[in-house]
């Protein structure tokens, strides 16, 4: 029997996956049910008198983190080991604020960080994206102004993605495939939509190991929404609100017309961005 190896999973397909470990790509069979997505790790038993690398995953080890889509109270893991992820923000199509808060929440529930990638700066005025930074930067989320199409600030980018394993969001046309393509020279397909929009072609999920960072591209983002977060856990990605909301006079304040609402307060003071707030009770109450 050939020693077990740990490697990470950088493909992963509907009930088979390829596996990197000590410079090798295995083409695995998974053994049980044991649920698998791309980046997890796992160890592997190379499979004897196999012509080429193959082996037959045997455990999954623990996360760091994992990120969920999830339909009708149904929960999918989509990928795992994740450290960052980039919402892409474009005008056209116009990327609004309850989609870019809606990540934020989700990121920070999974203990994932978020960032902000605003593109297609090449066809936009100076300074489009300022309003959408300002409320961003007030509450410590790191931005970025590019043009994946030019490849305009891509070494900030790439410098701040360094050791990290980073997803990209966003909605159709936001740019994922020409930036995860940029970033890591591999061609990304995706098929033109109409308004400006695209999708991918392939439905298979990758974890792609540029120099010493670590991209994932995955199909499955698309369409994830918040069914797997309680709304006392949605607030968790509105770290402004849930500071004052600390402060209301009843601790099961419901942030809209209670009395004595800190919140509400700090809204109209200007402590919170209104367009956060409405986002805030928008994402709660469609639980």
């Amino acid at each position: 029997m050939l020693k077990v190896q740990t490697g990470q999973i950088v493909e992963f397909y509907s009930n088979s996956c390829l596996v990197l470990a000590n410079g090798n790509n295995f083409k695995c069979k998974i053994q049980g049910r044991i649920n698998l997505v791309v980046g997890d790790f796992v160890e592997i038993e190379p499979l004897v008198g196999a012509d080429y690398f193959e082996a037959l995953v045997k455990k999954r080890l623990d996360r760091s983190s994992i990120l969920y889509k999830s339909k009708e109270n149904v929960k999918k893991p989509i990928a795992s080991n994740i450290s960052h992820i980039g919402i892409l923000v474009t005008k056209s199509p116009k990327t609004s604020l309850e989609f870019i808060d809606k990540w934020i929440a989700i990121s920070i529930n999974a203990s994932i960080e978020p960032f902000i990638i605003f593109n297609k700066i090449d066809v936009l005025k100076e300074n489009a994206f300022s309003k959408e930074q300002s409320i961003y930067k007030n509450i410590g989320i790191k931005t970025f102004e590019i043009s994946a199409k030019l490849l305009t600030n891509l070494n900030c980018l790439e410098k701040f993605l360094a050791k990290k394993t980073t997803i990209f969001v966003g909605n159709s046309g936001s740019g994922k495939s020409t930036l995860t393509s940029a970033m890591t020279g591999k061609e990304i397909l995706s098929k033109d939509l109409s308004n400006n929009q695209g999708v991918h072609t392939t439905s298979v999920s990758t974890l792609y190991n540029t120099g010493d960072m670590q991209l994932i591209d995955s199909p499955g983002v698309r369409d994830i929404n918040l069914d797997h977060l309680k709304p006392n856990k949605i607030i968790f990605g509105f770290s402004e609100i849930y500071r004052f909301s600390t402060k209301c006079e009843f601790p099961n304040c419901n942030h809209i017309n209670d009395r004595g609402c800190a919140v509400i307060e700090a809204v109209k003071n200007g402590e919170i961005e209104e367009s956060r707030y409405n986002n805030f009770i928008i994402l709660s109450q469609r639980k």
